[in-house]
């Protein structure tokens, strides 16, 4: 029975962006999004701008953001970020408008083959049509897309596609009912 050898890790294929700005950007995200100190969604929309992300008027971003690659981003108008939202796109994630990411929200584009002795590192994008919710603490993982209008509910886990104007809860989340919109 072979087992998990981390020293054979090898992820040398993916390349994120240059090097450059990869660090200049960690800093502006360590300095200006992932702490509470500049709580204004304007300038940092004007900064994930200046580093390729596509975002959309009206959108807000609240303090306490983490977004790994804004260049693999892109968020469409009047979308909402809460605190403590973590971005972790190793790989496109496209959010579109009118949707609100709660407190906490993980959208996760990367795992590993637990499968394999190397341990390989996995990758999907993520998308949000327009009008989705995500609940605080909840997990979006990769290759998962969300059809308009669809909600997951508070600390649950989607690891598959959610139909539009529907309701998921749990982990895994499972539709529960439709969304009815009055």
């Amino acid at each position: 029975m072979k087992r998990t050898d981390l020293s054979k890790y090898n992820n040398s294929w993916y390349k994120p962006g240059n090097i450059i700005m990869r660090t200049l950007w960690y800093w502006t995200n360590a300095l200006v999004f992932n702490h509470s100190l500049i709580p204004i969604s304007g300038i940092k929309v004007f900064l994930l701008k200046c580093f390729g992300a596509h975002i959309g008027k009206g959108v807000v971003i609240k303090p306490s953001v983490n977004i790994k690659y804004p260049w693999k981003l892109s968020i469409g108008e009047n979308t909402w970020i809460g605190e403590q939202v973590w971005i972790d796109n190793l790989d496109t994630v496209k959010i579109g408008a009118n949707c609100c990411l709660s407190q906490g929200v993980l959208l996760l584009c990367g795992n590993h083959n637990y499968t394999k002795e190397t341990f390989d590192l996995m990758i999907g994008p993520i998308t949000l049509e327009d009008g989705v919710w995500i609940g605080a603490k909840s997990i979006v993982t990769a290759n998962t897309h969300c059809k308009t209008h669809s909600v997951l509910a508070i600390n649950s886990v989607a690891s598959n596609n959610l139909e539009a104007f529907s309701i998921y809860r749990g982990n895994p989340a499972i539709k529960v009912k439709d969304r009815v919109m009055n």
